[in-house]
Order: structure tokens, then sequence, then C-alpha cells
């Protein structure tokens, strides 16, 4: 017993509060004045909230400055060749992607709660802006220029990722499940180095916009007319593996000299494309054609700086052009960022904001577009890179930034040459990571088959069709899923196993699990059913309309066939019984089966993994009661064990459970669909159900139950629910309206 009471004080001091208070009653009151007990304090912190970087900049020090200094400059070394190879991909010119690299590490250390991520151009949102220019210039030829259509679809994209940040509906992006977003992902990285396999080998004469499986077919069939560009491409895309599987060697090799090998990896794409560039310069300058032609395609002029700094020109007959391809464009930049931030959160040992990291988004693309910007988000490659040189803050950014300022307003003479294979081999070589891997999909497999195959259909519907649908297909799939394991979730009949925690002191201690044996879960363990008469059921999900038939369908069918019938079907005959009960086989003893049977008593409901009810399920457990004790012929208690939610147990009581009322005064409809009168039970003024609201004040200095003694049938936990069932009190209701089935632990407090 002291036992016992040690634990019940322990559970009230975490759940109920200092056991000194008085045990607290949940109103409606208390709900809505919850919601904000001090607006202008709330709405205050609410604008702080805004800007994180507020909450670390006046701490920081000369230790995070060098961290940030070296991310910093390293990202922006790797970030400018990326940025224009998808600028390239966006069939952008190659300075766009610059201006949108700038402004999203500019923008983003301050609204950040990330300090890992690099945000900027990323390959599957330039595909996806390829695909709506393409979309908009082939119902509308040559209406609006490519820059205005991808500005315009950063600044409608990020104002509605800014809406859903401010109005704090992050939490819309947990439907979707990291498989899907790794379906889509892997798909979407073939895709594109599928595309950009074209131009690294110069093939020209189809569409790289295609289907995946079209492109690559296409790609082995213009073999025979690949032009000297393959000779720059392959040659870079060798280095570029060839360097990093070097420093890769040599850094297990040399642990010590780990950190160099690094850096030298990060410099490879920056090498690489001088080495190309370099080697363009000298031969196109000897093999220049009259006419001014080069022998191979090269990015030639790029204007120096921001050339379209303003305010968006948003065109309203453009966004109506545009709107079919605008949701899976806001769907990618939410999405990604997200994934990337949380995933290095997670890493790193801290957590993200999801919806401040969307306002951070929405920002940056809503300026963006006054620089001449297109949509930027979370890079992976670019972010792990930041994350492994050692970053502290998010203030490397500002670093980031310098680097492309110097890159826009400094080196752009010197990108003249800058063969396109070249870009072509920097974007598959970075693209080529996203690809999952073997094992990553074998975790897939191992964890959950059915998320699996939401996994591969999401890379197959993107290789043979599109990304759009490799995207919608994926989210579908997971919500469709999401409704099955909701609607259909597990129930378990229960029975009892007694464990033995001390053998020196003989510790005793009862748990409650399936019945049912299942392999390789319990299976050597005996498990010892109720007594005769007791359910004990235990329900894995809120009790919610989509599947509160579920619940009803389990209980009533596992009573009809095993629990004793209370009427004798031997003395009426066939011609008086319902339709849907026609009576047994010729020459089989119905009552004989019946009276084999045990009487029902009680239904135990361990409420441990329900979170939520609401009417349709309170009202499907009214339907339960009232089936089974037609069925047995007698009132039938219901016992709920573990409720977890002081609303779960208001709804309870409004249905008329828990309280020791028989069910004749309780209500048959919480809620009918038609409001008929001559059928619904009234309850009269004596006879009306205790509401939660009602229950009196704790008295001073008095020892009071954990479960308060109104509600004799809700218990503390499943093995005083089932001791209570089993005890055989209150068998008879019209004795006692208020039997004290549950010896519930005790508590001393005193009211405030």
């Amino acid at each position: 017993m002291a036992s016992t009471t040690a634990r019940a004080k322990s559970f009230v001091k975490r759940v109920i509060g200092r056991p000194e208070e008085p045990i607290p009653v949940v109103t409606v009151k208390d709900f809505v004045g919850g919601l904000s007990r001090d607006p202008k304090r709330d709405a205050l912190r609410y604008v702080e909230s805004l800007f994180p970087i507020l909450g670390w900049i006046t701490r920081y020090n000369l230790g995070w400055l060098t961290g940030d200094v070296i991310a910093g400059l390293t990202v922006g070394i790797v970030v400018v060749p990326q940025s224009m190879s998808y600028a390239q991909i966006a069939t952008l010119p190659v300075q766009y992607g610059l201006y949108s690299a700038f402004v999203g590490v500019a923008i983003y250390c301050l609204f950040a709660t990330s300090k890992d991520v690099s945000i900027g151009p990323v390959a599957v949102m330039s595909l996806t802006v390829s695909r709506i220019i393409a979309h908009v210039n082939a119902s509308h030829p040559d209406v609006w220029p490519a820059p205005q259509i991808a500005t315009t679809v950063a600044f409608i994209c990020g104002f509605i990722v800014l809406c859903i940040g401010l109005l704090r509906l992050g939490w819309l992006v947990e439907f979707i499940p990291a498989p899907a977003v790794s379906g889509f992902m892997t798909g979407s990285a073939i895709n594109i180095v599928a595309g950009q396999v074209p131009g690294l080998l110069g093939e020209t004469g189809f569409d790289t916009r295609a289907a995946t499986y079209k492109v690559i077919i296409n790609c082995f069939k213009f073999l025979p007319v690949t032009k000297l560009d393959a000779a720059f491409g392959i040659t870079g895309l060798f280095c570029l593996y060839l360097i990093r599987m070097t420093c890769d060697f040599l850094s297990a090799r040399f642990p010590r000299r780990k950190r160099i090998f690094f850096f030298l990896s990060v410099f490879r794409n920056a090498f690489v494309i001088v080495i190309l560039t370099i080697a363009s310069w000298l031969y196109c300058r000897q093999h220049k054609s009259a006419s001014g032609k080069y022998p191979i395609k090269i990015l030639q002029t790029v204007p120096r700086g921001f050339q379209h700094v303003g305010p968006p020109v948003i065109d309203h007959n453009l966004i109506a052009a545009m709107a079919g391809e605008l949701p899976v464009a806001t769907i990618i930049l939410l999405l990604e960022h997200i994934a990337i931030s949380k995933s290095f959160g997670r890493l790193n040992g801290y957590k993200i904001n999801p919806n401040q990291e969307l306002i951070a988004i929405g920002v940056t693309n809503v300026v963006g577009t006054v620089f001449g910007a297109y949509p930027a988000t979370g890079s992976f490659s670019r972010s792990a890179l930041k994350s492994k040189s050692g970053v502290r803050t998010p203030a490397a950014g500002i670093l980031t930034a310098i680097v492309v300022i110097v890159a826009l307003y400094g080196l752009t003479p010197a990108f003249f040459y800058i063969p396109n294979a070249g870009l072509s081999a920097v974007v598959i070589h970075a693209v080529a990571d996203l690809v999952a891997s073997p094992r990553q999909v074998y975790a897939f497999w191992r964890v959950s088959p059915l998320e699996f195959l939401i996994w591969a259909a999401a890379v197959l519907v993107t290789i043979f069709t599109t990304i759009e649908n490799g995207i919608y297909t994926s989210i579908c799939a997971s919500l469709a899923l999401l409704l099955v394991r909701i609607a259909h979730p597990r129930g378990h009949f229960l029975g009892k196993v007694t464990l033995r925690e001390n053998t020196s002191h003989s510790e005793i201690r009862e748990v409650f699990v399936p019945m049912k044996e299942r392999p390789g879960v319990l299976s050597p363990v005996k498990v010892i059913p109720p007594a005769p008469g007791v359910i004990v059921y235990r329900f894995e999900e809120s009790v919610l309309y989509p599947n509160t038939s579920l619940l009803n369908d389990a209980l009533v069918d596992y009573v009809r066939a095993n629990m004793r019938r209370g009427i004798d079907m031997s003395t009426i005959s066939l011609s008086d019984r319902p339709w849907n009960d026609p009576g047994p086989r010729p020459g089989h003893d119905e009552e004989a089966d019946n009276l084999a049977r045990p009487i029902l008593h009680a239904i135990v409901l361990d409420f441990s993994g329900v979170s939520h009810i609401d009417t349709t399920g309170v009202q499907s457990l009214i339907d339960t009661r009232n089936e089974v004790e037609r069925w047995a012929n007698k009132p039938v208690e219901f016992h709920f064990a573990t409720i977890l939610s002081p609303w779960i147990r208001r709804a309870l009581i409004a249905g008329g459970f828990g309280i020791g009322q028989p069910s004749s005064r309780a209500p048959t409809e919480i809620a009918p669909v038609v409001p008929y009168r001559g059928g619904r039970r009234q309850l009269d003024e004596r006879h009306k159900l205790p509401d939660i609201e009602a229950i009196d004040e704790v008295p001073k200095e008095e020892e009071v139950p954990i479960i308060p003694e109104d509600t004799p049938f809700f218990h503390f936990d499943l093995v005083a629910a089932v001791r209570a069932a089993e005890s055989g009190l209150g068998l008879d209701r019209s004795e006692s309206s208020s039997p004290s089935l549950d010896k519930s632990p005790v508590v001393k407090t005193s009211a405030v």
C-alpha cells in the first residue's frame, strides 16, 4: 500500500500539480481563458520571436567568429559555380543564380533557427522553374520573358509560405513523412542528372525536360553526334569524383590531417571550373570562327553587378497562366527546406522552429524579387558543407554573401570562357548525392514496408512522368496511409501476465498483454485470460469518427461469439425471430452452446492509447453498451482505465459512463441526427448526470482519492480497473447509485 501511495503521489505531482493544491477541474472557461491570459505580452513575444537573431547576436564572441568565417568563405567558394549551374537548369541567364544566392544567404541569418542551412538556388527548384517557364511559354508564347516568370514564381510562392509561417501552420508539413520526401528527391535527382547528360556531352536535338526515361533513351540515341564539349564535361566530372575519393581515402589514411584533406576536397568545384575555364580560353581563342562562333558552348558575357534591382513586375495575367503550377512549387519550396533544417538540427543537437523557418524562406523569396532572384530554398550539399566546416552561428551567411558580391562585381569577366559542359558536370556531381543509398532504402523496408512502397511509387512516377506527379503521388499516398491507420487502428483483447520483478523480495507485478499470440512477440509467455464474464480491451488510437465503428464491431462481435445470451432463444418460435437472427442450423443445439459460455459482467477499456474522443466516438460507446446489454439481457459495467485527458473524462461523463448510474438513466443518443421527440429518452432533474464542471471543491486537509468518488468506474490504472470489474461488486445497481468499486490511492490535499 505504501508503494502504491508513493506512485500515486508522484503521478499527482506530475499530472495534477503539487499535492498541497486541490485537484483542478477542467472547464470550457478554463480552456478559453488559457488561450491567452496576457494578449499584450503574447503579442510582444510573437514579434520578438520573428527575429531569432536578437537572442544570440548580443552574445557573439571571437570564438564563434573563427568558425563562421571559415564556413562562410568555404560555402561562398562552392555556391558561385553551383548557382550559375542551377540557373542553367532553370533556363535562366547565369547571373540570376548569383542574385538568388546572395539574397538567400544574406537575409536568412536574420530569421534563422538553424545555423547549418544555406539558402540559395537548388537543383529541384530550378528544374521546377524551368517547367513553369516552358508551361507558360507553351500557352502564351513570347508574352513574358523567362526572368519575369521566375521572379513572379518566387514572389507568389514566397508570400504563400510567409503567410503559412506567420499563421503558425508549419505543422502541416508534418503530414508528409520522410520516405515520401526521400522518394521524390531521389526521383528528381535522377531526372536532373539525366537532363544534364546532354549538356555534358554537347548533344542537342531533343527535349531535355521530357520524362526521365525518354531523356535517357535519347541520350543513347544521340551518342554518335556527341561534340567536343564532352571532352570538357567528362574530364571535369571525372576530376570532381577523383579529387573527392582521393581526399576521402587520405583522410582515412591520415586522420590527423583529416581537416586539411576536407578543405582540399571542398575546393574541387572551384578548382575544376578554373582549370576548365583556362583550357577553354586557350582553345577557343585559337579556333574562333570568322562569324564569331566558338567551337564549344561557353557562358560568354555575364553582366556585372545587380542589373535588375527594383520592385518586381507582377502581372495578374501571368499569375493566372501559371496558377496550376504554383502548388507544386510551393510544396517543394517549403518541404525541401524543412526536411534539410530538421535533418541538420537532429545531427548537431538542436531543434529548429518550422514556423520560423517558413517565415525565413518566405521573406527571402519575397525580398529576393527586388534583386531579380528566382526561387531559393535550403540546399542539402551546401548545408552539409557548412556544417562540416565548423559553422557556429547563422552569421556565416554574411561571409558567403560577401563572396557572391565579389564574384558579381569583380569576377564576371573571368566567367566568359566557362564551358557549359563544366557547369553540367558540377550539377551532376552535386545532385547525384541526393539519390537515396541502398542502405537507406532497405531501412525504409525494414521499418515499414508500406512506406517503402510509397518511396518506390514516388521514384517511379517521377521517372516515368514528371516531378509534379511524383510529389502529388507521394503526398496523396502518405495521406491515404495515414487515414487508413486512423480508420483501422489496432485493438487487442488483453490477458494477464504475472512478473516477478525482484526475486529476493518476491515483488509481483501484473501486466496486461494481448491474448492473441503473435510470432516473435511474447511467444514463450503464458497469458492468463481475465475472470469469466470480464472483457479487457485496449484501443490503440483516439476514438474518432473514422474508427468508432471498428471499436463497436470488435466489442459487440466478441461478446456475441464468447458470452452467454441472456434470453433463452429456444422458447421463441422461429417466426418471431428477427430476419438477421433466424436461428441455428437443423440438428444444432443453440441453447447448449449458449449455456457453456460465461455470463457477461463487465467490459474494461484501456484508454492509455486514447488521446482524443469526439461526439461520434461517445455515441459509438453508447451504442456498444446498448447492444451488449441487449445481448446479455442485463446491465453490463463499463470500466475505463488510464484516462489521460480531462476532456475525455468530461465526454464520457456526458455519455453516462463512469458515474455508476444504470444505463436506463443514461442517454441513448448524445447527438441525434434526427431530433425526434418521441423516441429519445429524457432525464428528469433527479437523474441528471453529474458534469465535470460541478465537482465540489476539495475540503481542507482531507484524504481524497486520485480518481474522484463521483466517477467510480474511472480507474487510475488498468490493474485497478480489472480488479474492480472482477470483484463482483455493484452488480445490482438499483441498490446503490454510486458503488465504491475502485480502491484508488489517496493523497493528502488542502484547499487554496
